[in-house]
């Protein structure tokens, strides 16, 4: 299954399930990212991190460790 921490700059993707726990995946949530949301991927790190992604209409940059959080499509 792929996260989004493997999709390549401008892919649109959507949100499968999130993976792990308690503070971390209550805080990816709260961040409007939740499942069957669409994400965009904007632009990529020259070294992966951080993720710059659209959501729900609007800009979010993600760390690697929490992009691998998030199963997509």
């Amino acid at each position: 299954m792929a996260t989004l921490k493997d999709v390549k700059c401008g892919d649109t993707v959507k949100v499968l399930k999130i993976n792990g726990e308690g503070a971390v995946k209550r805080r990816i949530m709260d961040m409007g990212i939740t499942k069957g949301t669409e994400i965009y991927v904007r632009k990529v790190a020259p070294l992966g991190d951080p993720i710059e992604v659209t959501v729900r209409r609007y800009e979010l940059s993600l760390r690697k460790a929490d992009a691998e959080m998030i199963d997509v499509q």
